[in-house]
């Protein structure tokens, strides 16, 4: 399976971390957020990460193609929710490693007071966080928060350091709900979230899913590096996170095909097996 592009970094030295942080890192076991980067082309990953991306993806390869597929839905829905939706809030829960195009580059773009808050617990996001937190315009601000998407009140809590509670928020779940090992508490993780945000708010979400068999191979493969596992789940679970909210169009589908951008008399993108939609709290 060839490697992505500029997926192999200068060296694989530890970082400098806090003392909390550093009892966190490892660099004999992989990590999602840095296999994700891997699989995005990204230079933040190690030996480890690169190996069981590599034997992942010859299981499944729709993956590396799934995982830029991922980042082209948050441009896309981004976009949408800033230019119009008018939406100037932004919470990135499980944000992963910056790349290109990032939340914050993209909602300061189009509306440039936007503030992002972004939520991650991978020791090496908390070394990019100054970077995360680099805003791209004078008006706008971003902020980072060291947790766990399974504590929402803690990040509510925090998150109204920044962002402005009096308005509607984007909330963002970008692939990372599989890493609950339990649907029930994934549901009631997003049901919690958005029960703090005012209405008017979104929920961004996608994951990938149970539809086919070189997903649920390459599944078992991941989980057998001794990573956290990913968890995948059916169409019908994906769109009961959105109970109670009214769907953008065109829905729940693809995230390939969640309001493409293609000219006139382009053929459709092809379907990967990975399902988002974006969705507004009454």
């Amino acid at each position: 399976m060839p490697r992505p592009p500029g997926g192999t970094p200068p060296g694989d030295k530890p970082p400098r971390l806090p003392d909390d942080a550093q009892a966190r890192f490892r660099t004999d076991v992989p990590s999602p957020a840095r296999t994700w980067n891997y699989w995005l082309g990204g230079k933040d990953n190690y030996e480890v990460d690169r190996v069981v991306g590599d034997a992942t993806a010859a299981v499944n390869p729709e993956l590396i193609r799934q995982a830029r597929e991922g980042r082209k839905f948050l441009i896309r829905a981004v976009r949408h929710l800033a230019a119009e939706e008018k939406i100037r809030n932004f919470l990135d829960i499980g944000a992963g490693l910056p790349t290109e195009s990032n939340t914050h580059q993209i909602a300061q773009q189009t509306a440039p007071d936007s503030r992002i808050v972004y939520v991650d617990n991978d020791p090496m996001v908390l070394v990019h966080a100054r970077a995360l937190m680099r805003g791209t315009t004078p008006e706008g601000v971003t902020g980072y928060l060291d947790a766990d998407f399974h504590n929402p009140g803690q990040i509510l809590d925090e998150a109204a350091n920044v962002l402005n509670f009096k308005e509607p928020i984007a909330v963002m779940f970008m692939g990372v709900l599989g890493f609950c090992q339990d649907y029930p508490t994934a549901k009631q993780v997003v049901a919690d979230t958005m029960a703090g945000v005012p209405s008017g708010s979104f929920l961004v979400l996608w994951d990938c899913t149970d539809t086919s068999e070189e997903a649920r191979r390459s599944t078992e493969r991941y989980a057998e590096s001794g990573t956290v596992p990913y968890n995948l789940r059916s169409v019908e679970q994906l769109d009961a996170y959105f109970d109670g909210l009214e769907m953008v169009e065109p829905g729940l589908v693809t995230i390939s095909r969640w309001r493409p951008d293609q000219a006139e008399g382009e053929p459709e993108p092809e379907h990967v097996h990975g399902y988002g939609a974006v969705a507004r709290k009454p």
